[in-house]
């Protein structure tokens, strides 16, 4: 008998217990709009698988993906994550500018794309220009950095003349480590919010955290967005390059403007200064009308003195 008396005090405490937690659960779902909090949560992840970074960069190296072969492993023991390791492979951005005189505008056109392809170079930017004096053109050319120093000395030899050779380098390995520790914090900052997220009981807290989930993201895609530029451009070395062929050299006087052309030049700055005479003055009127006023004043006053004089003559 007090067994069967145990068992269904039990079962009353039970079903007493599960009203209640089932009454806490309603109120917290009618405070809070789970539906909206999960969607969210879920354009970020979605948002964050997304994003990707060259030279074996990940966005974010705290979660990793588990190939279906992984799962059947069952490790003896617990394994601490790895630390990040840095690249510290030298990335330098090297950048050159020639000016070169040739002898035959186009043999050196051609030319000069032969010995491109073999170095895995190409033309980024090319803009042509002729007179009668001269035919120039002004190109950019991109090639990789292990062929830098040879693709300028191929694009420098058998030119008529080196008016021009500058040679730069920069070394931008501590800036890309240094991003990319940022970037490393932001998404340490960014997971932080996104447990904040999970917490959220309304949506004004819901929109407040997500504000700053987004600000922090466009802060690491930023920074992203650096390392990616300067890992392509310490990958590819820049040569602008600017040459030209003289076809007449007697024209170079050419563009010298006529004495009839000289002379309506004359006039024309004639008349703009003049016009900016006037304006000077119209700007400043009430000096000359206090000047104006003065003459007047001073020309009345003689007078008088000149009348007093004859009358007393």
């Amino acid at each position: 008998m007090s067994r069967i008396k145990l068992t269904a005090f039990i079962a009353v405490t039970t079903i007493t217990f599960s009203c209640g937690r089932n009454q806490n659960n309603k109120a917290l779902d009618a405070e809070m709009p789970a539906a909206q909090k999960e969607i969210a949560i879920a354009d970020l992840k979605q948002e964050e698988e997304t994003i990707h970074y060259e030279n074996g960069f990940q966005l974010d190296s705290t979660r990793q993906q588990q190939e279906p072969g992984d799962k059947q492993k069952q490790p003896s023991q617990k394994q601490s994550t790895p630390p990040v390791k840095q690249d510290w492979e030298k990335k330098i951005i090297k950048t050159a500018s020639l000016n070169l005189e040739v002898k035959d505008y186009n043999v050196f056109s051609t030319s000069l794309r032969e010995k491109l392809k073999p170095l895995g170079g190409y033309i980024a930017q090319e803009e042509q220009s002729q007179s009668d004096y001269k035919i120039e053109n002004s190109i950019t050319i991109k090639v990789p950095v292990d062929q830098f120093d040879n693709a300028v000395s191929q694009v420098t030899a058998n030119t008529e003349k080196i008016n021009e050779k500058k040679i730069t380098s920069q070394d931008v390995t501590t800036e890309v480590i240094d991003t990319k520790s940022r970037i490393e914090a932001k998404k340490q900052v960014r997971l932080r919010y996104m447990d904040l997220l999970k917490q959220a009981k309304n949506m004004e807290e819901i929109l407040n955290v997500q504000s700053e989930i987004n600000e922090v993201q466009e802060q690491i895609e930023s920074a992203a967005g650096r390392i990616e530029y300067l890992g392509h451009a310490s990958v590819f070395s820049t040569i602008h390059l600017t040459y030209y062929q003289i076809l007449n050299s007697s024209a170079k006087d050419s563009d010298k403007p006529s004495f009839g052309t000289e002379l309506s030049n004359a006039f024309k700055t004639g008349w703009s200064w003049i016009g900016d005479l006037f304006i000077g003055l119209v700007s400043i009127w009430p000096l000359v009308l206090m000047i104006f006023s003065a003459i007047i004043i001073f020309k009345r006053s003689k007078l008088q003195k000149a009348k007093q004089i004859s009358g007393q003559a």
